[in-house]
């Protein structure tokens, strides 16, 4: 019987991207050029570089990190939008949007790594990818090889921005669907109609709003839409939850995969970035 197995998982910098510092509740970061400063509730550490490293931020998010209000602080010679690489020809369009965000959480690199690895080798996988936000994924899943890419998102402003990174990336001729629905809909439509998935990603915010006002609540609609998922994945296939901001442990989503999904071996745990001094900033749960 294979073993289960829970584990933190660290992306280091890498060129589009950059952990520099964290500690008292904020987090300072590099995307590509462009240096920001955050709210993070996690970062209860004392930062490590000095206030002149700080101070280099072109950009500041002032606000509570979960609170709907806040704004940036932004220097005047900040672009609205500046792109960042993310491996191979995947490029991302990175703005200063609203909730603290730039469309793109790069910590997920480590599972876009191991999602690339497991579709090699396959006939024209196709991948599903739920809660797709801005593509990353996606972009990555297409040019792994996969024949056919479904990203589903209830947000039109997410849809939209997806497609400029796939032009960006010069991917115009990518097998991507984008569906703007809401992720319970659409799966429990798959089910009917009997398709499969060589890979299904699975990134549900805890709250939020469907494409026609449907109410998303994580606690209460994720253990049928997995139900769902588990009926649309081949016996081989590739799965990835991730869950953000919650509180709740690694293990209750453990078990609640473990349900849906008894014949498969899972990997459990926290996704983390990592600083080049080597300090860890956990990001959010992982079952895959």
């Amino acid at each position: 019987m294979q073993r289960d197995t829970l584990q933190i998982i660290k992306q280091k910098p890498f060129t589009g991207y950059e952990l520099l510092d964290l500690g008292h509740g904020r987090k300072l970061e590099r995307f590509g050029d462009v240096i920001v400063n955050r709210p993070e509730p996690q970062a209860m550490t004392i930062p490590e570089l000095s206030k002149e490293e700080w101070d280099k931020a072109v950009a500041i998010f002032d606000g509570i990190d979960d609170a709907e209000s806040g704004k940036w602080q932004v220097a005047p010679d900040v672009p609205e939008g500046w792109n960042v690489n993310i491996g191979g020809k995947t490029t991302m369009l990175c703005r200063l949007a609203s909730f603290r965000h730039m469309g793109l959480f790069p910590e997920q690199k480590p599972h876009w790594d191991f999602m690339a690895e497991r579709l090699s080798g396959r006939t024209q996988p196709k991948v599903l990818n739920l809660f797709g936000y801005t593509g990353a994924a996606s972009l990555i899943a297409a040019g792994a090889g996969a024949g056919e890419v479904v990203h589903v998102d209830a947000s039109k402003k997410a849809i939209s921005w997806g497609k400029e990174n796939q032009e960006l990336s010069k991917m115009k001729d990518a097998p991507i669907r984008w569906i703007c629905e809401d992720a319970r809909k659409f799966v429990a439509r798959e089910v009917r109609r009997e398709r499969e998935y060589d890979c299904v990603l699975i990134d549900p915010p805890k709250f939020g709003r469907g494409a026609n006002g449907e109410v998303w609540d994580l606690f209460t609609d994720l253990p049928d839409l997995l139900g769902d998922c588990a009926k649309i994945t081949k016996g081989n296939g590739i799965v990835i939850l991730t869950s953000y901001a919650i509180r709740a442990s690694v293990i209750t989503f453990h078990e609640l995969m473990r349900q849906n999904y008894p014949d498969k071996k899972l990997d459990s745990g926290e996704l983390a970035l990592e600083t080049l001094n080597g300090q860890l900033l956990g990001t959010s749960h992982f079952i895959r």
